[in-house]
């Protein structure tokens, strides 16, 4: 006699179908989660492991920022699913650079921020990122410089504009990100950034801004005349 389908499987077809009819935007983070987690996980009810994992870290962002380690120290996740998860967030960061290379001009800190975001909100120590420039304000790559407390001692002004200078930009954009999520500068951050922005018009590079950004909220150097 034929046996029954495990109840997982219509609830599998029915959260995909939810997803197929009108994307994200009616999923709750949990559901988003456990959509995901039925592509890495097979003949398992996603459901429990993907609340587990939102009680554990706290929200579907800091789920896929966490730490491939301890995702795997999560029951019933294991090496395999840590590694989708951090897949699916590097595929984010990656279509975000896209988007902001096909951008005709940066012109403003708004175009820059979902990038930001995406590369550097969730990480948990600091790390400054040069988003450099073409004469005609696109972007020609980015590259991370410093990671750890950013100020004078860790990542010299000379350093940035050396890297600069190295990627043949005629402009530079920095940005770091702040754990904590207060966004607001440091004395060590606009001193620093006064600091490169001097040192690079000497050598007739513009520096555009110097963004901070955290999971919420992102600062604008420039924007709020710091720079």
């Amino acid at each position: 006699m034929p046996t029954d389908k495990p109840s997982y499987l219509g609830h599998r077809e029915r959260i995909r179908a939810k997803f197929a009819a009108s994307g994200l935007a009616p999923l709750a983070d949990h559901e988003v989660l456990e959509l995901l987690l039925t592509y890495a996980i097979a003949r398992r009810d996603t459901k429990p492991l993907a609340w587990a994992l939102i009680k554990q870290f706290g929200s579907l962002g800091e789920v896929l920022d966490a730490d491939p380690a301890a995702l795997a120290a999560v029951k019933g996740v294991g090496k395999g699913t840590a590694a989708f998860l951090k897949l699916v967030r590097a595929m984010f960061t990656r279509y975000s650079l896209e988007e902001l290379r096909q951008t005709a001009t940066i012109r403003s800190p708004e175009q820059v921020v979902q990038y930001c975001k995406a590369s550097l909100a969730g990480r948990s120590e600091e790390c400054l990122e040069l988003i450099y420039l073409s004469v005609r304000n696109t972007v020609i790559r980015t590259e991370t410089v410093a990671l750890g407390l950013i100020d004078r001692v860790s990542i010299s002004p000379r350093k940035i504009v050396e890297r600069t200078l190295a990627a043949k930009a005629s402009a530079v954009i920095l940005v770091h990100n702040h754990p904590s999520g207060d966004v607001t500068p440091s004395l060590e951050d606009v001193l620093l950034t006064q600091e490169v922005v001097e040192a690079a018009r000497l050598l007739g590079i513009s520096v555009y801004d110097h963004i901070i950004v955290g999971r919420q909220a992102y600062y604008s150097l420039k924007a709020n005349g710091k720079i």
